[in-house]
């Protein structure tokens, strides 16, 4: 079996790709090799951010690994919150209060257009390779459903009349943005042996 890292701690995350890999990855997250590190993302943009988190891992344990960073990019307010979407409403990182503060700053606004952005840096024996995922949609008046995480309760997709937070998770993983990018994270391991 083919040990990787995926640098995060977030277990949303992690039970997501989990879902998407195929069996002969072990997937191991940050605990499991001991890291408790705040990693940095301080980067401008998603695919900085991700290099930042591969490269630390890669720098510091020596461990083939990927890190992902996404971001929710709303046409009306100019692509926010972006790089930003984690921590748009504050450094406490709330779901809640940021997709409040969406729906606070999207009131009354006709253009909805948004969509997810996901790009994961791959990193192996040293070399670096990305991966994008994009799904298009659009913002929601209110939060519709209880699943998924983040803004998925406020984001419905194109070409569905649910919400990310009212799809089962099969359903969501085959059109996420994080989805789309795995499989082309997927396409390539299983080229490279």
């Amino acid at each position: 079996m083919k040990k990787l890292v995926f640098a995060t701690n977030n277990d949303h995350k992690l039970r997501e790709l989990r879902q998407i890999l195929p069996s002969e990855f072990d997937l191991l997250n940050l605990n499991d090799i001991g890291c408790t590190d705040e990693i940095p993302e301080t980067g401008t943009t998603l695919e900085v951010n991700a290099a930042q988190k591969s490269f630390y891992i890669w720098n510091k344990y020596g461990i083939n690994c990927f890190a992902d960073d996404t971001g929710l990019e709303i046409e009306s307010l100019g692509n926010e919150p972006g790089v930003y979407s984690a921590r748009y409403a504050g450094e406490e990182r709330s779901a809640a209060a940021n997709m409040m503060k969406v729906l606070e700053k999207m009131e009354g606004e006709s253009n909805r257009n948004a969509r997810f952005r996901c790009v994961i840096s791959l990193v192996i024996d040293g070399e670096e390779k990305q991966f994008e995922g994009i799904v298009n949609g659009k913002i929601l008046t209110k939060k519709h459903g209880e699943a998924g995480f983040g803004y998925d309760p406020i984001f419905m997709p194109d070409g569905y009349n649910l919400s990310f937070a009212e799809m089962p998770a099969d359903d969501k993983n085959q059109i996420s943005h994080r989805g789309r990018a795995v499989m082309k994270l997927v396409d390539y391991l299983k080229n490279i042996h």
